[in-house]
């Protein structure tokens, strides 16, 4: 474990992380769907919709197109994806926002409510996340996550893993980098963190992608240490802590 002494703010990301975004989104679609008395192939939508996600923020993070909120993005990619399944017919845009919003209602992860209680015994603990305020905010309620500020791309105008949305947060929270760490299910999240100066915790999420998709994994990914929990997390922080300490 790298020296995790000046760490004093812990910036936590939602959706795959401490959400499980792939089931609560089916479900609502579903849900939708059923009401519409359309077949749909939910996880197959799902899964497309999400895949569009990195390319498309990297698009606004580069400047190739205007700033979007994730709402934006979400249906500008739930349109596409309904076009390729042939089913865009069959759903009007009032029906296609509340498809937007099945990503407000996600349930948590297991572990998650008691890992971030434990954690924030010891440290400040933010959601830091690419998700919109008001959808960040409906998410947070929703699942019952004790977060102490909630962090959203929104107040810079940049997606992780843009530096941007990194070294923003350390400075509204008034730290410097170094002492955040960067928590996530995600290689692409925790390389970002790190190369704008965080420290980075990866916490493992196996059934993120669902049965048919290998998750992101802590062995393929350049992190100062790892865990399988948010409980876990929590434990080895303490311990480094201590031992640090000495």
């Amino acid at each position: 474990m790298s020296d995790v002494s000046e760490v004093t703010v812990i910036a936590v990301d939602v959706f795959g992380t401490t959400v499980d975004w792939r089931s609560g989104v089916i479900d609502g679609v579903a849900a939708i769907a059923r009401n519409q008395e359309v077949e749909l192939d939910c996880p197959a939508l799902v899964d497309a919709w999400r895949e569009r996600y990195l390319p498309a923020v990297g698009q606004i993070n580069r400047g190739e197109r205007g700033w979007a909120n994730l709402d934006a993005v979400h249906r500008d990619a739930l349109d596409e994806c309904l076009e390729v399944l042939g089913v865009a017919g069959k759903f009007g845009a009032e029906t296609r926002e509340r498809m937007v919003r099945a990503w407000y209602a996600l349930p948590p992860w297991p572990d998650a409510a008691e890992g971030l209680a434990e954690l924030r015994r010891d440290f400040v603990v933010v959601a830091l996340s690419n998700g919109g305020f008001a959808q960040l905010t409906h998410v947070v309620k929703g699942a019952g996550l004790g977060f102490d500020a909630i962090l959203s791309a929104e107040n810079v105008g940049a997606y992780k893993p843009d530096r941007r949305a990194y070294t923003n947060a350390a400075k509204l929270l008034d730290v410097e980098p170094r002492d955040v760490l960067m928590v996530a299910a995600h290689t692409w999240d925790i390389h970002g963190a790190r190369d704008a100066g965080f420290r980075t915790a990866f916490v493992e999420r196996p059934g993120e992608k669902g049965p048919d998709r290998p998750a992101d994994a802590a062995a393929t990914t350049d992190c100062d240490l790892s865990a399988v929990s948010f409980t876990d997390l929590a434990g080895r922080l303490r311990a480094g802590v201590r031992e640090a300490g000495h």
